[in-house]
């Protein structure tokens, strides 16, 4: 086994094909292909199902790739290590969050101190963020708990209930507060499966006796926001995640358990990392500013 053989491998995982990978690596697509083939042949393995121009790793070749992901990170960390002070120039760092508006302040800082940095930030659920740290897809993850494994390195950002939300034109935006056995009766509209948010809301209103059922099911925050906004029904959102949206009203919700705790995380293992630590550092230093 070749270090040449793991790494075209790993491309052509992760790139969804040869010629991606190929073009990835600076190198032609029969170069690729002839690793990948030379490490399937040498251990009698088969790695990837060539399906006429669709490439989907067999199940070796899922386990493999959980492995080069971690050799090839490891790889990345090392490079940083030996270059630090280029990293913090023109590195590249990868976040996942539920929510971004919990770290636009933290982002402007960041910003202006590494300006040569470029960040990658994409929106997922509790299970998307812990599953992209995981995979190594993603370096730094803000999700709506506090994660009690040993794991993760965490920073927490702030605590907030869960409020209801309305267009303003709705009969319910004038009341000052709303029921769990109101809400049972009214059309709600809800994130996925996965979202803390969510997870919560249904726990708190069952331990009152109560089960909410969706009338609409929405993948993401904004969708169900846009939902909502037509009139189509009552959303659900952490108040820090409220916004400013003059078609909205807010509504608190009369119960208590309901806090979602903002976190800031990483895998302890890259916390060591240049770019995570200086990110880590910023978020500490508003933590602490703000008594977190």
């Amino acid at each position: 086994m070749r270090y040449v053989q793991l790494r075209a491998f790993h491309y052509v995982a992760v790139c969804g094909g040869f010629s991606r990978a190929a073009e990835e690596l600076y190198l032609t697509q029969p170069a690729i292909s002839d690793q990948v083939r030379k490490l399937e042949e040498e251990y009698d393995v088969l790695l990837f199902n060539r399906q006429k121009k669709q490439v989907v790793l067999t199940p070796a070749g899922e386990r493999l790739l959980e492995i080069t992901r971690r050799l090839f990170d490891n790889e990345q960390q090392a490079l940083e290590l030996l270059s630090e002070s280029r990293a913090l120039r023109a590195g590249t760092l990868r976040i996942v969050a539920d929510s971004a508006h919990h770290l636009l302040h933290i982002l402007a800082r960041f910003r202006q101190t590494y300006p040569g940095v470029r960040i990658s930030l994409h929106a997922g659920n509790t299970e998307s963020v812990i599953s992209g740290l995981y995979s190594y897809e993603a370096d730094i993850g803000v999700l709506g708990e506090i994660p009690t494994g040993r794991d993760f390195q965490v920073v927490r950002l702030n605590s907030t209930p869960i409020v209801a939300f309305v267009a303003a034109g709705d009969p319910l935006a004038d009341q000052r507060s709303v029921s769990f056995r109101q809400l049972a009766g009214l059309p709600l509209v809800m994130r996925e499966r996965g979202s803390k948010t969510r997870t919560k809301l249904e726990e708190a209103a069952q331990r009152a006796g109560v089960n909410l059922t969706p009338a609409i099911e929405a993948e993401g925050r904004e969708a169900v926001r846009e939902i909502v906004a037509s009139g189509a029904g009552v959303g659900f959102v952490s108040a820090a995640e409220f916004g400013a949206d003059s078609r909205l009203v807010q509504i608190p919700i009369e119960a208590e358990g309901m806090e979602m705790d903002e976190a800031l995380i990483c895998l302890r293992e890259r916390g060591g990392g240049k770019l995570v630590a200086a990110f880590f550092a910023i978020a500490d230093s508003f933590s602490r500013a703000n008594g977190g």
